[in-house]
């Protein structure tokens, strides 16, 4: 009957905590002519409501299709209301939140949203001498501000985050009690008045001067203007902020760091300074000022006025614009890009803690910017690129962590997957949601460890998983599997290395059937004793299985050959696998020259180790051979962090967008496809050795790799009756390489995919072994 009066529970699922829903939703209500109440209950937004029956079905939909930019809205479910109707007449509210249940025990997954970056709105008022709010550093509203950096627990309300210890001025109180204002129910509101405020505090090689406020502000760009190092607190931790147009200044930061080479990124004010810097496509524009403000990765212009040493020898430079009020005053008042790295000597976690900072930032920065407001979790900026058309993640932090990815197979119970050993990443799952931790760094450090368990204690504890099933890597010296082992669970499951990369990709992507995965990488231990790198599976979610390799070489000295190139090249030389030995013994011809430059000891003792198998592991490694070419074409023969060599190969190769393939051959051995990378080396030495241009042979190799890459896939794809290709793995974050594999393989008929929403390099292992997990799970509840 038309009018008739009915009244709904509705339960809404999803990110909808911290976005605005709810003043969104009572916004709503009272449009619609309802009467009822909004209140977050646990991880979940639930309305009950009373109105017509016309009025009920719009919010229904309504709550899907209007929601907040930021919210992710995942159910909808509605109900009879049972118990007593709201009274006609009496108006739609917000009213006090609820805990369903107790924190870690219950049924429903809590969802923290990630930090967001200032809206335009805010902005405006930031630079506007009429309000009240002007140049205040901490501004923001329901479309913007912390969020994931400061809750303590949920239902998100001001007095479960580190805001609770500022009451709200009479202004901001009448603000957040306001349906018709924006900072309605905003819970970090704050104003000049009650809020957070910044305070300096200098070195001993720093500037006396400063205070709290404005004069804080002041003196920390006075020391960057004259040079100096400003350790910055920021959203998710402290960064490290200097004149990224000083080469002083830069090089000053890369010695105090440890920081050699490894590139800095810089921040800018807006796209037309992003644009002065770097060439920057609408995709990458959309990414630059998306809400989750991340670091991307841009081609650089030759004529930037940056110092040299911001980004030595790479093919891309990493920009972002500023993504809270105090980066946005920063970068308006002192007119020029800035360096801003994590506040932290290099692999160490990141400072949060005031007191942990200035113990160990104070041989780094010659003065503090902090504030009053405590960091709850560590963040790192997020960094991110666009290939072929599309974001793709690199670190997988501030603004995006912890928001939650789907699983296309629901877990039955709680898991944890703790991922690898580097760019660590952690994540825990329930049912069809999986929260992929932040970017935590290389746990080799016993600091990174102890930062990894502390935060996922927190996220666990928060977002309500207690796991009973723990997901590992299969290699038994990684710090992640140690601490697998000694969790208190009822069951663990590994899984390999590789099958977790391309799991990552196909499970992000929404697939569950069988697929050609294609994982290169630097190292990961295989199921046959074996270092995994260059590998061709057929797989699904719960198995797979190994169908082509790249050809073996060993690693002289284990971990030492990562960390020189130049040794790996020997590995190559003196005891590649023996795939074909007529070109083995060309290929020691060709690289006197090679030979020659390199210390005669170090030569002898490689060899020796070679021929004798004397710590010198063998490896099917993608990776390690793009360091073995870079040393071959005098690149790199060292490298001070991961990837370097291969990374300068990339680079070098830039100019030459149409070289020719070289020289490649696949054979059959033990039932596998295998890449004999011997032709290709060989073809490699002569031509350096007649004098080729270096980067002609390095975007040769690129198109060598590729061509490899999709005929194995072509070859693969025929036998097996399949289409699509998951590419992943640390390797693949090579954007020439990448993007060649990807045309190949769609001008071959292949379906390619790649990690979008997390990373393809080890910071994507941990979601790719919860998906393998969950699957199997699954598949042994079924029998």
């Amino acid at each position: 009957m038309i009018g008739a009066r009915v009244a709904h529970r509705i339960e809404v699922r999803g990110t909808v905590q911290g976005v605005g829903f709810r003043p969104f939703v009572c916004r709503l209500g009272r449009g619609l002519g309802l009467d009822g109440c909004v209140r977050n209950d646990g991880g979940v937004v639930v309305v009950e409501a009373a109105g017509s029956i016309e009025a009920m079905r719009a919010l229904a939909a309504r709550l899907r299709t209007d929601a907040p930019a930021q919210a992710r809205v995942a159910d909808v479910r509605v109900s009879a209301l049972n118990g007593s109707a709201p009274a006609t007449g009496t108006g739609f509210r917000v009213v006090r939140s609820t805990r369903r249940r107790p924190a870690g025990t219950g049924a429903e997954v809590g969802l923290i949203p990630p930090d967001l970056g200032t809206c335009d709105r805010c902005l405006t008022e930031l630079f506007d001498p009429g309000d009240r709010r002007y140049r205040y550093a901490f501004l923001n509203c329901t479309d913007c501000g912390p969020r994931a950096t400061i809750v303590d627990a949920l239902p998100y309300d001001r007095v479960r985050t580190t805001m609770r210890r500022f009451d709200m001025c009479a202004a901001c109180a009448a603000e957040y009690a306001d349906p018709a204002d924006r900072r309605f129910h905003a819970e970090p509101i704050a104003c000049p008045a009650c809020g957070p405020r910044l305070a300096w505090h200098a070195t001993d090689h720093g500037p006396a001067a400063g205070g709290h406020g404005a004069d804080a502000l002041a003196a920390a760009e006075a020391l960057i203007r004259r040079g100096g190092v400003v350790a910055l607190k920021g959203l998710g931790g402290y960064q490290l902020v200097c004149d990224a147009t000083d080469e002083a200044a830069v090089a000053r930061l890369r010695i105090r760091k440890h920081r050699p080479a490894k590139p800095f990124a810089v921040m800018v004010s807006g796209l037309g300074a992003a644009r002065r810097l770097a060439h920057v496509s609408a995709a990458e524009a959309a990414l630059l000022t998306s809400v989750a403000r991340p670091i991307v990765l841009l081609a650089p212009r030759p004529e930037r006025p940056t110092a040299g040493s911001v980004a030595p020898g790479v093919p891309r430079i990493g920009l972002f614009l500023p993504n809270t009020p105090l980066h946005h005053l920063l970068l308006a008042d002192l007119a020029r890009p800035l360096v801003v790295t994590s506040g932290n000597v290099s692999d160490e976690p990141i400072a949060i803690d005031d007191a942990d900072a200035r113990r160990r930032l104070a041989g780094l920065a010659d003065g503090f910017l902090g504030h009053d407001r405590v960091i709850r979790s560590r963040y790192d900026d997020s960094v991110a690129r666009v290939v072929a058309g599309r974001p793709s993640l690199v670190r997988r932090a501030r603004g995006y962590s912890p928001e939650p990815i789907g699983l296309p197979v629901a877990a039955p119970e709680p898991l944890l997957a703790v991922g690898g050993q580097l760019k660590h990443t952690f994540t825990v799952a329930r049912d069809g949601t999986a929260i992929v931790g932040p970017h935590t760094g290389d746990l080799e450090q016993q600091a990174t460890m102890e930062a990894f368990e502390a935060n996922l204690a927190r996220l666990s504890r928060v977002v309500g998983v207690t796991p009973r099933v723990v997901a590992h890597d299969l290699h038994p010296g990684y710090l992640s599997t140690r601490y697998a082992a000694a969790l208190p669970v009822r069951g663990r499951i590994g899984v390999q290395h590789h099958h977790a990369h391309v799991a990552s990709c196909a499970a992000e992507h929404g697939v569950t059937g069988r697929y050609i995965g294609v994982a290169y990488d630097g190292l990961g231990l295989g199921d046959d004793g074996t270092l995994w790198g260059g590998e061709v599976l057929v797989a699904d979610l719960v198995s797979y299985r190994r169908v082509a390799r790249f050809g073996r070489a060993p690693l002289p000295g284990g971990a030492a050959a990562v960390r020189r190139p130049a040794r790996m090249a020997l590995g190559y030389l003196f005891g590649g696998e023996p795939l074909d030995e007529r070109s083995r013994a060309a290929v020691l011809r060709a690289a006197a020259p090679f030979l020659g430059r390199l210390p005669e000891r170090e030569v002898a003792t490689v060899r020796r180790m070679v021929a004798q198998g004397v710590n010198c592991p063998v490896a099917s490694s993608a990776g390690r051979l793009f360091d073995a070419v870079a040393a071959l074409l005098g690149l790199r023969d060292d490298a001070t962090y991961e990837g370097e060599a291969a990374v300068a190969l990339e680079a070098l190769a830039g100019g030459h967008p149409a070289a020719p393939e070289l020289p490649w051959r696949l054979v059959t051995r033990d039932d596998l496809i295998v890449y004999d990378p011997t032709a290709t080396l060989l073809a490699l030495l002569e031509a350096l050795r007649d004098g080729t241009d270096p980067g002609l042979l390095a975007a040769g190799f690129h198109a060598t790799v590729a061509a490899v890459t999709v005929a194995l896939c072509a070859e693969v794809a025929a036998r097996e009756r399949l289409r699509t290709v998951c590419l992943s793995g640390g390797v693949m974050q090579n954007q020439s390489l990448v993007e060649t594999v990807v045309a190949g393989l769609s001008g071959a008929g292949l379906e390619p995919l790649v990690n979008e929403r997390v990373p393809g390099n080890d910071g994507g292992i941990s979601y790719g072994q919860a998906a393998v997990a969950a699957a199997r799970i699954r598949m042994d509840a079924r029998g």
